[in-house]
């Protein structure tokens, strides 16, 4: 038996010796077929993932056609590329690209049973096909495979083939690569793996998705049985190390934090990012998005915006299950970077965005624009105007008597208090001295883009504009003066390292003079300490801001503002149905 046994041994060694001749003899006698040229493995470049990054640098969304982060050799764990080639190719350091005993050793096993079990391919055929040649399963397909295999094993070194097999290789859950199947499994980078999870992620490329830890724990435990005991006969690991991997536990990754609080502040900058560069560049270039948003205030943002709408509820029970929206901006007044972002009550049910893209009617909201263009036509604060009824013919002929929200009219009052009290008639009137055409401009300067009204309406805040914009416009009393355009991105990092833009390429300009400026704020901190927004008193420091509520109680707005933040809420329904009246 021992003869018969040593016997078989010699013939299958001689089999596979002939096999590879035989193969090598092929090889070179094909040198000429029509095969890829395998020049370009020398300039990997692949399709690699767009991470967007907050304030702090924590990842907050990615974008990829394929999940893939480039990690060299030297940054992965020394027992990585070990694990993967004890798994998948143990001759790997041995063969030159193509291994007959292993071809041999599948077609017996194949035979024995009698269908195709195994393949018998080296990682270097794997690099061959995933970079190479299409996924066909055919025989030509497969005799390609192993000429290029050849060919590449002679051109490039074995640790170039290993780093462009861990960076290519798909590991299943939308993962291709160690990295980013690190990220995705354990929710950290691939230089932090230990054995155990090393030796789960080396036991997916045959088959991710039923070996796929999220999906059959069992199997996955068994084939990272496999695993370890390879890697401790080929001598990577001891018996111990293997058990002892075997039995750790393994801590998944977990749901980022949040709740979905950032998503309408992602897809802003996802649709900024697919504009400027293409989508190309964002499901493919591997970008680095600074965001600016800072997670912990968005998450304050989002809570405010939800009990809101919640508080809106208990004080309308009538209403029953319908509800409004709300929307918020909040952004740093002296650069203009928006912090936190709303769009809406719930993101999965509405994409909509009602801070960018909405455009609703302000009212009061709208006035300290109408005040400023007075007081750089040299009316002051200290003015008296008249609070009266008025009697006005429209463009149609049809007589205009507009009134204040409370009904009443109070006779002189000064232009201060004209804006504290958010009297529509002293509104009117500076808007009929300075002319409509100025306050237009004006808005215009302080980024307002909406198209605005060229009548006396315009006073009384009609004119649709998005949150965005009129928060915005506030940051510019804020800011002494300045005019400084909204962004959400700090910086924009390419794969190579390159800066393809920063915040440094915001537009900045001049729109009112530092006392206009500070004028009016001192104005709206009257509106805060004796005027329509004491509700927002409390907050620390000087606070500023205007309350605006639209014909009919369909829109609810406020704009506010201290020397360091400006933020802008709005409540109203889609359908710009009715509030409340006390809605305001």
């Amino acid at each position: 038996m021992v003869w018969n046994h040593l016997h078989l041994s010699a013939f299958l060694l001689a089999v596979a010796a002939l096999l590879n001749l035989a193969l090598g003899t092929l090889l070179y006698l094909l040198a000429a077929l029509d095969l890829p040229e395998i020049a370009s493995l020398d300039h990997y470049q692949p399709p690699l993932t767009t991470v967007v990054l907050d304030s702090r640098g924590q990842e907050l969304a990615s974008f990829a056609r394929e999940n893939r982060f480039l990690i060299s050799l030297e940054e992965m764990p020394p027992l990585l590329p070990k694990a993967f080639v004890a798994a998948e190719d143990g001759r790997f350091f041995q063969h030159g690209g193509i291994d007959g005993w292993s071809v041999l050793r599948a077609m017996l096993n194949n035979l024995r049973s009698g269908r195709r079990a195994q393949g018998g391919s080296t990682i270097t055929q794997q690099v061959a096909r995933a970079l190479l040649l299409s996924p066909e399963k055919t025989y030509s397909r497969k005799f390609r495979e192993a000429i290029l295999a050849y060919r590449i094993d002679r051109q490039l070194s074995k640790e170039k083939i290993l780093y462009l097999y861990l960076n290519q290789i798909y590991l299943g859950e939308g993962a291709y690569g160690v990295e980013a199947a690190a990220r995705t499994f354990f929710g950290k980078k691939g230089a932090q793996l230990n054995l155990a999870e090393i030796s789960l992620l080396a036991g997916l490329p045959q088959a991710p998705s039923r070996y796929s830890p999220l999906n059959d724990y069992r199997k996955a435990k068994g084939r990272q049985r496999y695993v370890l005991n390879r890697m401790a006969e080929d001598g990577y690991i001891t018996p111990d190390e293997a058990r002892h991997a075997f039995q750790r536990p393994i801590l998944w990754r977990r749901e980022q934090p949040g709740g979905g609080a950032e998503k309408y502040f992602v897809e802003q900058v996802r649709q900024y990012v697919e504009h400027k560069y293409g989508p190309e560049q964002l499901l493919a270039g591997g970008l680095t998005i600074h965001a600016t948003i800072d997670s912990a205030l968005q998450e304050l943002a989002s809570d405010a915006v939800a009990q809101g709408i919640a508080d809106w509820a208990l004080r309308n029970p009538e209403r029953g299950q319908e509800l409004p929206q709300g929307a918020l901006i909040a952004a740093e007044a002296t650069s203009s970077r928006v912090l936190a972002m709303v769009g809406g009550s719930d993101f999965s049910g509405s994409q909509f965005n009602r801070a960018v893209q909405a455009r609703r009617q302000p009212g009061s909201a709208f006035k300290p624009i109408i005040f400023a263009a007075a007081l750089k036509a040299l009316i002051t604060p200290a003015d008296l105007i008249n609070d009266e009824p008025v009697q006005l013919t429209g463009a149609d002929g049809e007589i205009w008597e507009p009134k204040n929200f409370d009904g009443r009219f109070i006779g002189a009052t000064t232009v201060w208090n004209g804006l504290v009290q958010s009297r529509n008639i002293v509104t009117i009137k500076l808007l009929q001295e300075v002319g409509v055409e100025p306050v237009r401009k004006l808005a215009k300067r302080v980024g307002i883009a909406s198209p605005l009204a060229e009548n006396l309406t315009l006073a009384l805040g009609t004119s649709e504009v998005s949150l965005l914009e009129l928060t915005n416009a506030f940051a510019v009393f804020a800011n002494g003066g300045i005019y400084r355009a909204p962004i959400f991105v700090d910086r924009i990092v390419d794969r190579q390292g390159r800066v393809l833009e920063s915040g440094g390429h915001q537009v900045v300009a001049r729109a009112m003079s530092p006392t206009t400026a500070y004028q009016i704020t001192n104005m709206l901190q009257g509106v805060i300490r004796q005027g329509t927004g004491r509700l927002a008193q409390g907050v620390a420091g000087e606070s500023a801001g205007k309350t605006g509520t639209s014909d009919r109680n369909s829109d609810a707005w406020f704009i506010g503002y201290t020397p360091g933040l400006v933020a802008g809420v709005w409540v109203g329904f889609d359908r710009q149905a009715y509030l409340g009246e006390s809605e305001t």
